[in-house]
């Protein structure tokens, strides 16, 4: 079973589930909370009043774990915090959050328990209380689920993969595109008096082919 919700203080809304990237309340024990990051270029939804950080993002920026919008990290870490038995009791909870594929299992740990490849790829954001507000606009949107978790993060990856080549194609056809117009470019440069030259051929022809009396048809 997995919940799911919906943050949508951006545009697409981005999912949320409770169960790739991981957030989780540090020394403390909690749910973890995972964030499906949309594949789709995002951009800041209309603020909404239950948020604290205005997103500023521009349109065109892709997000990564490491540059979410303020608004949706505020949403992640609240959820976060609400999740933790005892942390949605204390002020000041430190939540910590990283990629999914820097998350380490092995035999030893306990159940819940995990660890992380690379420290630096580990980040912490304070949550100084819990905002209701937040927390209740997130649970009107909670859906039950009973999903296929490894199907859906193969569709996931192949849809990342087929972006990922028209990415490469498109890409590859700008550069054949911009090849092309500097060749153009170089061509009309080095021909540039081509035409100039060949009327002055033909003036020297024509001059060469007259008589030596020639003029005196305009006297």
């Amino acid at each position: 079973m997995v919940y799911y919700f919906t943050s949508n203080v951006v545009s697409p809304a981005a999912f949320i589930y409770v169960g790739k990237d991981k957030f989780h309340a540090d020394n403390l024990s909690s749910a973890h909370i995972y964030l499906r990051i949309p594949l789709s270029s995002p951009t800041p939804s209309t603020p909404d009043p239950s948020t604290t950080n205005p997103t500023t993002q521009p349109e065109t920026q892709t997000w990564t774990w490491d540059t979410l919008p303020p608004d949706l990290l505020t949403d992640l870490a609240q959820l976060t915090k609400a999740n933790s038995i005892e942390g949605n009791k204390k002020d000041n909870v430190t939540v910590i959050y990283t990629p999914w594929s820097n998350l380490k299992k092995d035999g030893s740990m306990a159940v819940g328990q995990v660890g992380f490849r690379d420290g630096r790829k580990v980040k912490k954001i304070l949550v100084p209380q819990r905002l209701n507000p937040i927390i209740n606009r997130l649970n009107k949107t909670r859906v039950e689920k009973f999903p296929d978790l490894r199907a859906e993060k193969e569709d996931r990856l192949k849809e990342v993969r087929k972006r990922e080549q028209a990415s490469v194609q498109e890409r590859r056809k700008e550069e054949a595109r911009v090849a092309r117009e500097r060749k153009e470019k170089a061509w009309q440069r080095d021909h540039a008096y081509d035409d100039l030259f060949a009327e002055d051929e033909v003036m020297r022809s024509s001059n060469q082919d007259r008589g030596e009396d020639f003029l005196d048809d305009f006297m």
